[in-house]
């Protein structure tokens, strides 16, 4: 597995630490030199996994590094100009732009997740679009209003609404 740098670096600064204790330096002052928080615990943790390791620095790897960045510093700011010069772009035109010229795949989402975090992105629509009403008439439609138009007969609108028909 490719380990990042700054992995490879701490496991070899641990193997000094290491080695350094075991020829009867102080933990304190090897500590503050490598720039390490080593209590007597930790110290015996990482001494047994050296041993098991067959006393090599790789055995002292952490493999809790993370991902690798896909997103690197010079992609996002090619991103951000870009952006800033073309509004209209959307995301996943710029996925294919930047993998036509990074090679790197990357998601829509992510993409605007990096565009929000300097706020170049669209607003989002506020809420529910606007219901459109039928326009209000002045004057009275009369088929509205007539008792007798088809289908809206008044006759038995006592047995539904009790006391709303009078006699």
């Amino acid at each position: 597995m490719e380990y990042p740098p700054a992995v490879l670096e701490k496991a070899q600064r641990l193997e000094q630490l290491l080695r350094r204790v075991a020829a009867g330096e102080p933990l304190g002052a090897v500590n503050a030199e490598l720039g390490f928080d080593l209590d007597a615990t930790d110290l015996a943790q990482q001494q047994a996994k050296y041993a098991a390791g067959g006393h090599t620095w790789t055995a002292l790897i952490d493999g809790r590094h993370g991902h690798p960045r896909k997103a690197h510093s010079a992609l996002r700011e090619w991103l951000y100009t870009r952006k800033e010069a073309d509004d209209s772009l959307r995301a996943p035109q710029l996925v294919q732009e930047i993998q036509a010229r990074f090679g790197v795949t990357l998601h829509a989402g992510h993409v605007n997740y990096l565009l929000r975090q300097r706020a170049l992105t669209a607003p989002p629509p506020g809420g529910r679009p606007f219901k459109h009403l039928p326009p209000v008439t002045t004057e009275p439609d009369e088929a509205a209003t007539t008792p007798e138009s088809p289908g809206e007969s008044i006759d038995h609108a006592g047995l539904f609404f009790p006391g709303g028909r009078q006699d």
